[in-house]
């Protein structure tokens, strides 16, 4: 029988200067295990800094994790970051099915979690049988 029961999931977003530091820090994040996916998106913001309103291209990362893993995400981001006050932005969410389970097993010695499943990967379905 499918699993059906929803798996927590927690979800953050942050941005960084570029490119190659948005990749750096998901890099980074990946290899602590603090994360399963990160997707990277170029963003423009428009925003209020030291009383001035500042245009600037970002990437924005969409971090996804579980919930024991993210007091421990938000020290890592923020150890890591290149800015000196990172966007940090989370909330909860769940998933259902394979792509959950996925996300958990990635994520070393979280609640449910077990071991990296290299030969799978996101939307992979289950085995037959």
């Amino acid at each position: 029988m499918p699993e059906t029961d929803p798996i927590p999931v927690s979800l953050v977003l942050t941005t960084e200067a570029d490119r190659k530091r948005a990749e750096a820090l998901a890099l980074a994040l990946l290899e602590r295990g603090l994360v399963a996916c990160a997707s990277l998106h170029p963003v423009e913001s428009l925003y209020r800094w030291q009383g001035q309103l500042e245009r600037s291209e970002e990437v924005q990362l969409l971090l996804k994790t579980s919930p024991g893993k993210l007091e421990e995400l938000r020290r890592n981001l923020g150890e890591l970051h290149s800015y000196d006050t990172p966007e940090w932005i989370h909330w909860q969410a769940s998933s259902d099915g394979p792509y959950g389970r996925w996300l958990l097993e990635q994520l070393p010695l979280s609640p449910g979690g077990g071991p990296p499943t290299p030969a799978m990967k996101p939307g992979d379905a289950d085995p037959a049988g």
